[in-house]
């Protein structure tokens, strides 16, 4: 009888976490893209994530302090969309995004691709 074999389970990023993703430095991020695709895709889409406020871009969401993770206030910016390649994101998450403003992110995001 062969011995049973179990193989851990491979870490990927879910929809709705939060995570540091390497840029130009590290930088909070929101993941986008569903599950599905997450956990066989090599890239992943995500919403950078700003701790500045710009009054003139109407289509970034506020984030409270402690939503998602994250230690202060900061905004989502759904009008920049992109995709990484999963190689680029820091695991853990910092946590998940409350469905409130998760959805409020997909109604922006939807706005800023002409989707709506």
């Amino acid at each position: 009888m062969r011995p049973v074999t179990t193989i851990a389970a491979i870490p990927y990023p879910r929809r709705g976490d939060i995570h540091l993703v390497e840029l130009d430095k590290p930088r909070p991020a929101l993941i986008l893209s569903v599950d599905q695709l997450n956990r066989h895709a090599m890239d992943v889409c995500v919403v950078p994530i700003t701790t500045k406020e710009h009054a003139r871009f109407s289509m970034r969401v506020p984030i409270r302090a402690g939503d998602g993770g994250l230690n202060c206030d900061t905004w989502a910016k759904c009008d920049q969309v992109m995709t990484l390649e999963k190689t680029l994101i820091r695991y853990p998450a910092a946590g998940t995004l409350s469905s409130r403003t998760l959805n409020k992110i997909e109604e922006q995001v939807k706005i800023s691709l002409g989707l709506l």
